[in-house]
C-alpha cells in the first residue's frame, strides 16, 4: 500500500499457494491500518469443518451445467472435486459454508438435501454407478508425463479425457484431431493444444503441452503385472538377521491376542496370498502356508465390509493379512531407503504384526475375478496412494468403493497404499512374531 507507506512480505515455501499468501498479506496490512489508527485488531475469522452428520449426507456425485462434481470425505474434511482445481475444501464459517483450500477461498456454498450450489453454479445429485471403460484408444493416452517436479497427469474423468497440470489445475480436453487435444477457453491455457507424440511402433512417447514437451514416464511395471525390487541384501542373509533378531518391547495393558482365521468367519472371502508365493514385489516365499489371520474384532469388522459390498456385486479378494514380525523385518532391511514409504520399520511393529492390518481388494461375485485399481497391489508408485488422481474414472471409483465400505467398518486407509487397511484399535494390539503353523 504504497500511498499509505506500508508493505508486507509473505514468503510461501509450497508452490501454488497464491490464494493464502493473500489472505495472510491481506490480514497483515489491514492490521497495520488498525495498529496506525489505534484500533482493535481486525479478529481472524477461523473456520470449522463441516460436521459429520452433513458430510456424510453430502457425499455423492452431481451434475450441472458446468459439469459433474464429486462430495467426498476425506481426514474429517467435506472436499469437493472437479474443474478447475482438482480438489477444495468446504470449511463452515458461522452460519454459512465456504471453499478454504488453498487454490481457492471465499466462495458461498449451499448444501441441500440433493443439490449443492458453488458461487452461483448449481449441482443436483446424479446416480453414483459404476462408469464405463474409457476408449480404447485413450487408454494409449492416459499416464504421466514430465518430470518427478513437474508432472502432467492425463487421465479419463467422468467420460472427458483430462490433464491435471502442476498438480492442482484440471482442465476438460476436446478432441481436435487424432493425437491433439484442445485446453479449454478458460484458465491457464486457454486457446493453447497438447499433442501426443509416438514412435515408430505407435507407441506414445511424450505429450506436447503449450508448446512444451512433456516425456511419457515409466510406472516401472506393466498394468496387469507384479511390481518388482531388487533386495539390497540376499534373501538368505535377510532370513538368517531376520531370525537372530527379536521384536520391540511391548508396553503394558495391551490387550490379550486371539488371533481368528478370515475364511472360518466367512467362506466367501477369496485369498491371494502374494507372500506364499513368489508373485510378489521380492519374487521370494515368506510364507509356508496362504492363509490369511486377523485378532477377532477386526476380523469380524471385515466380514461385515464383505457382506456389505455384495449388494454392487463384489466380494474381497485378501492379499495379506497378520503377518509375523520377522518377515517385517525382511522386507524392511531388503528396500532401498527411498522406498521405505511403502514398508513399515520393524523398530516399531507394523499394524500388520498386531494382527490389525489388511491389505486387500475387490473381486467380481459372478466371475471371481480381482476388479482394476488404478495400480495393481504392492507396486511402489504415486498410483499406489489412495488419493492418485490418475487413471480412469471406473478404477477410481472401485478404489472408492472398496474404501467406503472399509471406513464405515472402522478401518481407515494407509496413506500410501489404497488396499493396505488398519483397524482403529491396532495400537492397543501386541506385535506379534508367530508362524502361521502354530496357529490353528
Amino acid at each position: 500500500m504504497p500511498d499509505d507507506k506500508l508493505g508486507v512480505a509473505v514468503s510461501a515455501a509450497r508452490d501454488v499457494t497464491n490464494d493464502v499468501v493473500s489472505r495472510i498479506a491481506d490480514q497483515a496490512l489491514r492490521a497495520l491500518l488498525a495498529r496506525r489508527a489505534a484500533e482493535a485488531p481486525p479478529k481472524w475469522e477461523r473456520p470449522e469443518p463441516v460436521d459429520e452428520t452433513t458430510r456424510k449426507r453430502m457425499v455423492g456425485k452431481y451434475e450441472g451445467e458446468k459439469g459433474v462434481i464429486r462430495l467426498l470425505e476425506r481426514d474429517g474434511e467435506l472436499v469437493y472435486e472437479g474443474t478447475p482445481y482438482a480438489r477444495v475444501e468446504i470449511r463452515r464459517f458461522g452460519d454459512e459454508y465456504r471453499t478454504d483450500g488453498r487454490l481457492t477461498s471465499g466462495t458461498k456454498v449451499e448444501l441441500g438435501q440433493d443439490a449443492v450450489k458453488i458461487g452461483a453454479a448449481e449441482y443436483r445429485r446424479v446416480e453414483d454407478a459404476i462408469p464405463p471403460d474409457p476408449p480404447k484408444a485413450w487408454r494409449e493416452l492416459i499416464g504421466e508425463y514430465g518430470w518427478a517436479h513437474n508432472t502432467l497427469f492425463i487421465l479419463e474423468r467422468e467420460g472427458r479425457l483430462s490433464a491435471l497440470i502442476e498438480w492442482v489445475f484440471l482442465y476438460d480436453l476436446s478432441e481436435v484431431e487424432k493425437d491433439v487435444w484442445a485446453f479449454p477457453d478458460f484458465g491457464l491455457y486457454h486457446d493453447e493444444r497438447i499433442v501426443f507424440q509416438r514412435d515408430g511402433q505407435g507407441k506414445v512417447t511424450a505429450a506436447v503441452a503449450a508448446g512444451i514437451a512433456f516425456p511419457r514416464r515409466d510406472p516401472g511395471v506393466k498394468d496387469g503385472e507384479t511390481f518388482h525390487i531388487t533386495p539390497v541384501k540376499p534373501i538368505d542373509e535377510l532370513r538368517a538377521d531376520a531370525k537372530k533378531a527379536t521384536p520391540p518391547p511391548q508396553p503394558p495393558g495391551l490387550l490379550e491376542s486371539d488371533l481368528v482365521e478370515l475364511v472360518s468367519l466367512e467362506p466367501g472371502l477369496k485369498l491371494d496370498i502374494r507372500y506364499a508365493t513368489t508373485n510378489n514385489f521380492m519374487r521370494e516365499r515368506f510364507y509356508t502356508q496362504a492363509r490369511a489371520f486377523m485378532e477377532r474384532p477386526p476380523a469380524e469388522a471385515l466380514v461385515r465390509a464383505h457382506q456389505s459390498l455384495a449388494a454392487d456385486g463384489y466380494g474381497l479378494l485378501i492379499h495379506d493379512a497378520y503377518r509375523p514380525w520377522s518377515v517385517t523385518k525382511m522386507f524392511w532391511d531388503a528396500t532401498p531407503d527411498d522406498m521405505k514409504t511403502f514398508v513399515a520399520n520393524p523398530e516399531r511393529g507394523s499394524v500388520h504384526n498386531r494382527g490389525a492390518a489388511v491389505d486387500l481388494t475387490m473381486y467380481d461375485l459372478k466371475t471371481g475375478r480381482p476388479m482394476e485399481m488404478p495400480s495393481g497391489y504392492d507396486e511402489f508408485s504415486a498410483r499406489a496412494y489412495p488419493d492418485y488422481v490418475g487413471g480412469t474414472s471406473r478404477q477410481r471409483w472401485l478404489r472408492e468403493r472398496l474404501r467406503r465400505a472399509m471406513e464405515a467398518q472402522g478401518f481407515t486407509v494407509y496413506p500410501f497404499e489404497w488396499w493396505h487397511f488398519n483397524f482403529r484399535d491396532a495400537d492397543r494390539r501386541p506385535v506379534l512374531d508367530i508362524a502361521f503353523e502354530e496357529l490353528r
